[in-house]
């Protein structure tokens, strides 16, 4: 069972939007055990089945603005990025039947050549 307190203390530190690299190097250098501060980070993984894990690999730069807008929003990095992509699909359910209809007067009114005879 991990130290409760660790646990707190990584809680915390993530809250204030600190990485978990920046939260391990002062604890290994104020001789925390490695196990323990590891046996901590384990109970905090999210329980996910792997089908909800997705890897991103950003930009510097498009990592700054998202941040940035994370801290305007109050969020973590994590749940900015959650949130734009929920609101993206939201979007995208709203406008699906005006593309279909856009679709649909392409269709109609393309110069291609039909098979028709």
């Amino acid at each position: 069972m991990a130290n409760k307190e660790l646990v707190n203390f990584i809680k915390e530190a993530r809250k204030r939007g600190f990485d978990d690299w920046q939260i391990k190097e002062p604890l290994l250098k104020n001789n925390w055990p490695i196990e323990e501060i590891e046996e901590a980070f384990c109970e905090l993984k999210p329980k996910y089945k792997f089908k909800n894990k997705v890897s991103l690999f950003l930009d510097s730069d498009l990592l700054k603005i998202i941040d940035k807008r994370a801290k305007k929003n109050m969020f973590t990095t994590s749940e900015q990025i959650e949130d734009i992509l929920r609101r993206s699909c939201l979007r995208l359910s709203t406008t699906k039947k005006e593309e279909k209809l856009d679709d649909l007067l392409v269709s109609l009114f393309s110069r291609k050549k039909t098979n028709k005879k």
